[in-house]
């Protein structure tokens, strides 16, 4: 871990951890800064391991709607219904998931090649524990107030808000800052109107608990090739055929294992409970256009603020950032109503145009400062004039005193 790293989650594990200079991290991850260690034997962590700690990151940018208040209550409730999930124990007052030791997915097999049969089995199980959980059976407090819920197994309803919140929190949320690019990447306020035609008429599904982010980076395989779900933050009650489309959308198969992914996946949820794929056939179309709809604002933010965090950004970063808009956008014009993407070259100089534009604020902010931060100096300068004079004045007065006591005296 960089020595120079001293935020509050590393002071905090630090604190925690045997042996303070073993601390790991930070991890990789948007939405947390995380930090891996072993506690002491004094804290009875039972079978041992490492233990991590989660600091959420500061101006974060949410592109996904969240349930519950809190993923350590959601895993404490899920125990004895999920199974592979991570323990949790309390330490001074913070809540710490076990780190599972093992590798990602995706380290071992990337994207667009076939996942082995044990580890695709064990997904399938997991879907099949997901799908009997149900909105009642968990304790569990949520963000959302029960008005702004869709109803039991509105299917409809339920991707309705996740528009909603596509459309106020991340598109017109960020449109101060990123108005102009999306503008010129031919996308407005009735990008949504398209696509809420586009998605409109899904079947009633009876709802059941989602992960809603089941990729290959968030499922580990341990040294016996057991298979662990993580990172359950975006995890919610509502549509199971919008679970299903997420992981294939998020996973990539390979055109084949997908086809039997989703013909395993309805067997198994109709076994489980009859009626959660109805209306698969003509919904999972439509339900993974949301989901490219919906990658193409996460992913021209995403991939615009990349570029920022760039000490120097050349032709060649810039072309390949191009590159990423431009596909994404490619597979996600259909729903959005784009009926012409854009050229790479275009996006290439929407995105320099918006590199230049958003330099000449941070200056004119840089400027601002400047010139507040000189205000500031002029008045405490005016403040120290005014103390050093009234010193003066006392001091002078309690000389006058001093000479008039004299005086009587004599």
């Amino acid at each position: 871990m960089p020595a120079e790293s001293d935020s509050t989650g590393r002071r905090r594990a630090g604190e925690m951890s045997a042996v303070p200079d073993e601390v790991e991290g930070p991890l990789s991850g948007y939405h947390h800064e995380t930090y891996v260690f072993r506690l002491p034997t004094e804290a009875r962590a039972g079978e041992g391991g490492r233990w991590k700690c989660r600091e959420p990151r500061e101006s974060l940018l949410w592109f996904d709607r969240r349930c519950f208040v809190s993923e350590e209550r959601l895993l404490t409730e899920l125990q004895g219904h999920i199974d592979n999930i991570p323990d949790l124990i309390e330490v001074e007052g913070t809540v710490l998931q076990r780190f599972i030791e093992g590798d990602t997915l995706g380290a071992l097999h990337a994207s667009d090649t076939a996942v082995p049969e044990k580890e695709f089995e064990q997904i399938l199980a997991l879907f099949r524990q997901l799908v009997a959980v149900r909105p009642r059976s968990l304790l569990v407090k949520r963000r959302c107030e029960p008005q702004d819920r869709a109803s039991e197994s509105d299917s409809a309803g339920f991707l309705d808000r996740l528009i909603c919140f596509t459309e106020e929190r991340v598109y017109g949320d960020n449109l101060p800052e990123y108005g102009k690019l999306f503008a010129a990447l031919k996308l407005d306020a009735d990008s949504f109107k398209q696509l809420r035609k586009h998605v409109a008429g899904l079947r009633d599904r009876p709802f059941c608990l989602l992960h809603a982010d089941l990729h290959r980076e968030n499922l580990i395989v341990d040294h016996e090739r057991r298979l662990w779900a993580i990172d359950w933050e975006l995890a919610m009650f509502g549509d199971p055929l919008y679970d299903l489309a997420t992981h294939l959308y998020l996973m990539r198969y390979p055109a084949e294992q997908e086809q039997r992914a989703t013909e395993r996946w309805r067997a198994l949820v109709e076994d489980v409970r009859p009626g959660s794929s109805r209306g698969w056939r003509e919904d999972l179309p439509k339900l993974l256009d949301y989901k490219k709809a919906q990658s193409v604002f996460t992913d021209v933010i995403r991939t615009s603020q990349s570029l920022c965090l760039q000490p120097r950004v050349d032709r060649k970063a810039l072309r390949a950032a191009s590159w990423t808009v431009w596909d994404v956008l490619s597979r996600g014009a259909r729903p959005l109503g784009v009926e012409e993407v854009p050229s790479v070259s275009a996006v290439e100089a929407a995105l320099a145009e918006w590199l230049r534009a958003r330099d000449g604020r941070t200056r004119s902010r840089r400027r601002d400062g400047d010139r507040d931060q000189g205000r500031v100096r002029d008045r405490d300068r005016d403040h120290d004039h005014d103390r050093d004079r009234d010193r003066d004045r006392d001091r002078d007065r309690d000389r006058d005193r001093d000479r008039d006591r004299d005086r009587v005296g004599r």
